[in-house]
């Protein structure tokens, strides 16, 4: 029986990893300005099957390669604050345009919709940190079998996800209705989101956690 309170703890930070804009936020707010809200929502289906991956890892008890060899860990750390460097610089280098900005991006296919919110989410750091090291310290040796324990806490990360990122997607047009007309907003939107960006690669760098064993 998991406890209410490692439920709670994992939908609460679920709840303020969904909120810190990231790769999926930016790919899923751009998409849907470009194309519609059904491409968005098409995107959306995308990220929630690289939840299912990172999950179907986790309970599987593929992420117990990352506590036996911990050098695998600290690579994937430094490739992922280094791709939020990446998205940070992209953000805040002169000439460039904020997420809610309207930009002339080629119409994509349901397929390659699909598989670009797929992949932008395995590519996610926020998200393999979410499963490789703060899931696991949710889960107690006492209340069942471990793979059970993080089915159940995923399902809740994932619930709490999916259910924002619907919410980023059908008010993303209105969103940059508002700003459009606001050039000033449309700039600090940018350099905020430009600095949560690059806070979190430092942070990501600066963590000394590890991934519990499965």
């Amino acid at each position: 029986m998991i406890e209410y309170s490692a439920m709670a703890g994992v939908a609460a930070a679920a709840l303020g990893l969904v909120l810190t804009p990231g790769p999926n936020m930016m790919y899923l707010v751009s998409r849907t300005i470009a194309q519609g809200r059904r491409a968005g929502l098409i995107s959306l289906a995308g990220v929630a099957a690289g939840f299912g991956a990172y999950l179907t890892a986790a309970t599987t008890g593929i992420t117990a390669v990352f506590a036996l060899v911990p050098q695998l860990y600290t690579a994937l750390k430094i490739a992922g604050a280094a791709y939020l460097l990446w998205l940070a610089w992209k953000t805040i280098r002169p000439g460039a345009t904020s997420v809610f900005a309207p930009a002339p991006l080629p119409r994509e296919s349901t397929g390659r919709l699909f598989t670009m919110g797929l992949v932008t989410n395995l590519l996610n750091p926020k998200i393999a940190v979410m499963y490789l090291a703060l899931i696991p310290q949710f889960v107690a040796p006492g209340s069942g079998p471990v793979w059970w324990q993080s089915l159940c806490l995923g399902s809740v990360q994932i619930s709490v996800a999916l259910v924002v990122n619907a919410l980023i997607v059908a008010t993303a047009g209105t969103v940059a209705g508002f700003l459009a007309g606001r050039p000033v907003w449309l700039r600090v939107q940018r350099w905020l989101m430009g600095t949560v960006l690059g806070a979190m690669a430092t942070l990501l760098l600066a963590d000394r956690t590890r991934p519990a064993p499965a």
